[in-house]
């Protein structure tokens, strides 16, 4: 059941901030280290690529820029997203919009702008949606 889903400004936002952040901090050690320009975007695209991946895994569905945002990823059963999920939702939804030659992103757009449940392609794939919901309070004293 999907929960007070975000839109696709608070979700631009969000990326924004995420790729200033990863792309800033790539220019500045890549300046600091004497990368070259085909040296960085290798580095810039892998590490935006570990960055979407891994880290909602390990964060409850956050990353940086939509933690600031106050929205997160989640599963459509309220859960936090696994490893297989963000796979889903970045490598297989990345390829997807690869081969589309970018007409998925721009319909993609439109289904978060739009639909009620603001789901886009790679939502739907990986089974997701972004929400402001907050994950619950875990109390590592509470018995299970």
């Amino acid at each position: 059941m999907v929960e007070r889903p975000a839109g696709f400004w608070i979700r631009l936002a969000a990326n924004i901030l995420d790729g200033l952040l990863i792309s800033g901090t790539v220019f500045i050690l890549g300046a600091m280290i004497g990368f070259d320009g085909t040296t960085r975007d290798g580095v810039d695209g892998l590490l935006n690529l570990l960055y979407g991946l891994l880290l909602p895994v390990f964060w409850y569905g956050y990353t940086v820029g939509k933690r600031l945002c106050g929205i997160r990823i989640v599963m459509l059963d309220g859960s936090n997203p696994g490893i297989g999920a963000m796979l889903l939702r970045v490598v297989v939804a990345g390829f997807v919009y690869l081969i589309t030659l970018g007409i998925a992103v721009i319909v993609s757009a439109f289904m978060v702008a739009f639909r009620k449940d603001k789901r886009s392609i790679h939502d739907m794939l990986a089974k997701t949606y972004v929400t402001y919901q907050k994950p619950e309070e875990i109390n590592p004293y509470q018995e299970a």
